[in-house]
């Protein structure tokens, strides 16, 4: 199967090659050249057999295809439970992996790609990845000692938890942490500016694992297939789904899945304060804004990446694409009084990207929204400790692998929101 840009300027290559350079050399973002017809899929096989038959027409006649069997089971190694919040709402857990967040299994996925592609090179590969909080952990994590690839991350300093700062810079080796004053913004700008650099790619090879590669946004339609379907196989209904975003990559995974025919109804984002994406669904130019800081940081996105991917899957209809979907944005007051009404009600614990989307959907009630419903709980509360314990009035249990983490020294190094300083981190 073939792979072209966003953009149309770049010529078309296989998934292996996309992959690797994480971003098309016109500085688009790979696309499949049309949508493959999927494996039949069925429900009540396990997270990774679901994703082995979903991705399966992606790899086909590519080098990675008959590893990819393979690389599903070592990545999708822990549960992602469709758990029931009420008669018709639920909630998808996605972190119960090492870094308790959602990105650990696109991370993991991209992992056990990359290193096949890796094995027996002579040079090293160098990861460049931005984070608004938990893509660099959970890059971090899923490469950490791997031979032949080094992870640089950049975060913005001061915008992420305490936690999630410790998290990125706790793991030393091949792993270098770099906090960046600036916003998310800049240091996604400053990883997309370096892979575009002929120059420095001839000195040293780059790729990328934010959620503009393919291999972290693939993997990630699987979560959703699996729910969906055994969802559908005990109700006979679709389930709807409203996904926390900053980025898109979450929700672009759940848009392809629903493309491929995976019984998924509606499909709602919800955002923080940057609310680009709201504007743009209720009728205004699409226009980027510099971010703002809020206590859903992960979220904390002015310019999306992967819109040109939705855009892309709509042929660029803007009308067509409105029509499609619904944003809304919540505020921090509103996130803060949502953690603390959901612990009060019912015990319910919420990270303050969850809660975002728990407001949404509780908004979708209040107007009459029918159907089956599920949120999806991006990230562990206790990575938000600082956010979450006063809302509570008490301390947030910390799961295992998250507490390990925690324990470690951790350290990262500071850098300018400049472009000539962070190329000059990677000649290194």
């Amino acid at each position: 199967m073939q792979f072209v840009s966003t953009r149309g300027q770049s010529p078309a290559v296989g998934l292996s090659a996309a992959i690797a350079a994480g971003l098309a050399p016109d500085g688009g973002l790979y696309v499949p050249e049309m949508l493959p017809v999927p494996r039949e899929l069925q429900a009540g096989a396990t997270l990774a057999d679901t994703a082995t038959d979903l991705l399966a027409p992606f790899f086909a006649g590519d080098a990675l295809e008959a590893a990819l069997p393979s690389i599903c089971h070592q990545a999708f190694d822990f549960p992602v439970p469709l758990r029931a919040l009420g008669d018709s709402d639920y909630m998808l857990e996605l972190f119960h992996g090492p870094t308790a967040a959602f990105k650990d299994i696109g991370a993991r996925f991209l992992a056990g790609t990359l290193s096949r592609l890796q094995a027996g090179r002579d040079q090293d590969l160098t990861i460049v990845v931005a984070t608004s909080g938990d893509t660099g952990a959970a890059v971090a994590a899923a490469f950490h000692r791997q031979p032949g690839v080094r992870v640089v991350v950049l975060y913005p300093d001061g915008r992420v938890s305490p936690r999630q700062a410790h998290q990125l810079g706790c793991f030393g080796d091949n792993i270098q942490a770099l906090r960046v004053a600036g916003a998310f913004d800049d240091c996604q700008a400053m990883v997309k500016q370096a892979l575009g650099d002929r120059e420095l790619q001839a000195q040293v090879p780059l790729s990328s694992a934010n959620s503009i590669s393919l291999g972290r946004l693939l993997p990630q339609m699987s979560y959703y297939a699996h729910a969906a379907l055994t969802h559908h196989a005990e109700h006979r209904r679709r389930l709807n789904l409203v996904v926390p975003t900053g980025n898109l990559g979450n929700a672009m995974a759940a848009v392809l899945a629903r493309a491929l025919g995976v019984p998924i109804g509606q499909i709602v984002l919800a955002t923080n304060a940057n609310a680009v994406l709201p504007t743009y669904f209720n009728g205004a130019d699409y226009q980027p804004q510099a971010s703002v800081a809020t206590v859903a940081n992960a979220m904390d996105v002015g310019a999306p990446s992967n819109f040109e991917r939705l855009r892309w899957l709509y042929h660029g209809d803007d009308a067509e694409l409105r029509a499609a979907f619904r944003a809304f944005a919540v505020d921090d007051v509103t996130i803060r009084a949502m953690i603390a009404a959901a612990h009060a009600s019912s015990g319910e614990l919420l990270c303050p990207h969850t809660a975002t989307a728990v407001k949404v959907l509780q908004d979708l009630r209040a107007r009459g929204a029918k159907g089956d419903w599920a949120v999806v709980a991006t990230a562990h509360p206790a990575k938000f400790e600082a956010v979450v314990e006063p809302l509570i009035g008490g301390p947030v249990a910390v799961p295992p692998a998250l507490e390990a983490l925690l324990q470690r020294p951790a350290h990262a190094e500071p850098l300018s929101a400049d472009y000539a300083a962070l190329r000059e981190v990677l000649l290194r």
